[in-house]
């Protein structure tokens, strides 16, 4: 499809020059003027513009002002004469892509306009992705209708612009970086770098240039300059993962840096300047760490602006089922021909299970049911032995009343009841190798109820085909 490319010229000639030359690759809109081509630009979708800048009325500067507000990512390219060519600079910094001299050559106007076409796909390719970044890291991406976390999310909306330090607080496995991305993509910072620096992950004796880099020769084996954490994050953010891990000596450079925007590099003369975000995670509470003498107590009171406490998954196992789906249609991609559901029984298992691990140690779960799965969707014996084994125990409230009491005990005989029921049932397919009429002759039912059965435990009679029991 041809682009659109519309030419404000008032020399007629000049116009039907550049539209003969120009129509074989784009389709060419013509204007005889400045206010004719607004017009026209305000009912065609334009790709480019190009514009003499000297036209009698609404001149080229003026067009550009007028484009460049209303769609400011269409390249606008100046034609102009010998002695105007200060002005076509001028009109560069005002958002102008380029310029050509006149006498123009058609072969230089060809050039100059792919150029320009090529350098918008990659500004519109580049804010597409930036986009596609927020939307991956959006406030969206924290799965969850617990109430602590719909505070949360409404938090991150409210601080997200502010350049405040927050520390995110919570166990391992909880979501702390997840958090950490969603402020910063969706925050005026969020087209530039976020950089993470995990403190427990990398060797005390290397933090520090990590974090602040070093000059050529600072020390034995520092061939190069390095390019430190903090100048890397310059005019985006820092995420200080696990700071709590952070030795006690690094922990006052960190602090000086941060309050001043400014550090040194290791083995270096001159204070560098940043604009940085700071946020910052941790799974210990800092507070005691401060009274065992282990953390900065300057150093808590500057990290601790904001404060963002993740509960664990166990506090909110109403969002396992939410957070099972959003994890099976993650990985469906990746995992083809498996499961894209889980069976009831299956999913009560999870949501009993304490989950020590959190929210990380469910989706590993869920990618791992999916690839050993061996019928159509997730099974109790898909899931792993301990989940099976702390999960598959039934939990119940203990009963206040005697109505509570029948309550109870008329739910637990439900459940018993319908898990002897399946159990029978996937038993005599298996046996009968998933032939329905004869599982049905096997166990003396008639065929009508044995398929009554099939459908309420909701049993995929293929998975049993060829497949015969051991007892048999």
């Amino acid at each position: 499809m041809k682009r659109t490319i519309l030419i404000a010229e008032d020399e007629e000639k000049m116009r039907r020059i550049l539209e003969v030359n120009l129509q074989d690759q784009y389709h060419v809109l013509l204007a005889k003027d400045g206010a004719e081509a607004l017009e026209q630009f305000k009912e065609n979708e334009i790709n480019l513009l190009l514009t003499d800048l000297r036209m009698p009325g609404k001149d080229g500067l003026s067009l550009l002002h007028d484009v460049k507000r209303l769609r400011p990512e269409v390249p606008v390219i100046l034609i102009t004469a010998y002695g105007t060519i200060e002005s076509a600079i001028s009109a560069m910094k005002e958002g102008a892509t380029d310029y050509l001299l006149k006498p123009i050559k058609m072969e230089e106007v060809e050039r100059v306009i792919q150029r320009a076409l090529l350098q918008a796909d990659l500004l519109d390719e580049n804010r597409k992705l930036k986009e596609e970044i927020k939307s991956f890291y959006g406030i969206d991406t924290l799965i969850s209708k617990h109430p602590k976390m719909i505070e949360i999310m409404g938090m991150i909306q409210q601080i997200a612009d502010s350049k405040a330090t927050v520390l995110i607080e919570g166990e391992s496995g909880t979501g702390k970086e997840l958090v950490a991305r969603a402020i910063h993509f969706n925050s005026q910072r969020g087209g530039f770098p976020f950089i993470v620096v995990n403190s427990s992950a990398i060797p005390r004796e290397l933090l520090e240039s990590e974090l602040f880099g070093y000059e050529k020769g600072a020390f034995t084996g520092a061939m190069r300059r390095k390019i430190g954490s903090f100048e890397l994050a310059h005019r985006g953010t820092l995420f200080l993962d696990e700071i709590g891990e952070m030795p006690k000596e690094l922990q006052v450079k960190v602090l000086r840096a941060m309050e001043g925007y400014r550090f040194m590099r290791v083995g270096g003369t001159e204070e560098i300047d940043v604009d940085v975000r700071f946020i910052t995670a941790t799974h210990r509470d800092l507070k005691e760490a401060v009274e065992a003498g282990e953390f900065r107590e300057d150093l808590y009171y500057r990290l601790h602006v904001i404060s963002i406490k993740l509960p664990p998954l166990r506090e909110r196992k109403e969002d396992i089922p939410l957070l099972v789906s959003h994890f099976i249609e993650k990985h469906k991609r990746e995992v083809k021909d498996r499961p894209l559901e889980i069976s009831e029984k299956a999913l009560t298992v999870l949501i009993n299970y304490g989950w020590p691990g959190n929210v990380r140690e469910l989706e590993n779960c869920i990618l791992r049911a999916m690839l050993l799965a061996r019928s159509s969707r997730i099974e109790t014996e898909d899931l792993p032995e301990e989940v099976r084994g702390e999960g598959g125990r039934e939990t119940f409230v203990v009963p206040k009343t005697n109505e509570e009491l029948r309550r109870v005990k008329w739910q637990l005989k439900r459940r018993v009841e319908e898990e002897v029921e399946e159990a029978f049932l996937k038993e005599a397919l298996k046996r009968n190798r998933g032939n329905i009429t004869k599982a049905a002759l096997d166990v003396g039912m008639d065929r009508r109820q044995f398929q009554n059965l099939i459908r309420k435990h909701r049993v995929v009679v293929k998975d049993f085909k060829g497949e015969a029991s051991s007892h048999s």
